[in-house]
């Protein structure tokens, strides 16, 4: 199995904790991976069209409907990690108070601007949490919108004074920290599993990655990623 070289898709949220650790524990092992990133929406697109790969990270809804039409392995498919939305500011700068509901309405109606996602599920709740909370006339008069990617680099270019997208992905762009996580009466977490793709070309070495991704050495890195291992939850 050493030197197989595996293919994944994989959504952005995971992309710290991937690059920073569970890559690099895999590679220590002799095995190559190549990885294309891309927000889920994104990738359940190229998925339609045909593109295909040895291993999936999704969103789990979006995961489910692959396993019903058979196109990864239902049997394969492993919960790996659960995500929260966060705002993220310039490094170095006075981060506001976003403790509750309330506070966080105000910090993001005296904002010279926010950069979300349009595609990705961070963006998707969020277009719908300012409607709900009344301001998303106000907010997207003044928001900066991307089709894909992260937010935070909207923050170094100087177009977006707060950035909002998973914590993890927040966290993936150097000269942004995070204030906080939304307030938990307004969190909608977001679940992400792994699977293998039905017409894998490399299924066995696939199989040693998903159990890689519940290793120790996972856990501790969506930890260190911003993430909360969800096998650790399921193991009680």
């Amino acid at each position: 199995m050493a030197g197989s070289n595996l293919s994944l898709l994989s959504t952005l949220a995971v992309e710290k904790a991937f690059k920073s650790w569970i890559l690099p524990a895999w590679h220590e092992q002799g095995r190559e991976i190549e990885v294309a990133w891309n927000p889920t929406t994104v990738l359940m697109r190229e998925v339609e069209a045909g593109a295909r790969a040895d291993v999936i990270v999704l969103i789990d809804g979006p995961m489910a409907q692959l396993a019903a039409a058979g196109v990864v392995l239902p049997e394969s498919v492993t919960p790996i990690a659960r995500a929260r939305v966060g705002l993220g500011m310039r490094a170095g700068a006075a981060p506001p108070d976003i403790s509750t509901p309330e506070r966080l309405r105000q910090v993001l109606l005296g904002a010279r601007s926010i950069a979300y996602s349009r595609t990705g599920a961070s963006g998707i709740y969020f277009a719908g949490l300012i409607s709900q909370l009344g301001i998303a006339d106000d907010i997207n008069a003044r928001a900066v919108v991307i089709p894909a990617g992260f937010t935070g680099e909207k923050i170094l270019t100087g177009e977006a004074e707060f950035a909002v997208q998973q914590v993890s992905e927040l966290m993936s762009v150097e000269g942004v920290e995070v204030i906080a996580p939304f307030p938990d009466e307004l969190q909608v977490p977001t679940d992400f599993s792994a699977a293998i793709f039905r017409e894998a070309r490399e299924p066995v070495a696939a199989r040693a990655f998903l159990a890689h991704l519940t290793s120790a050495v996972a856990h501790r890195a969506y930890s260190d990623g911003g993430l909360i291992a969800r096998f650790d939850m399921q193991a009680g």
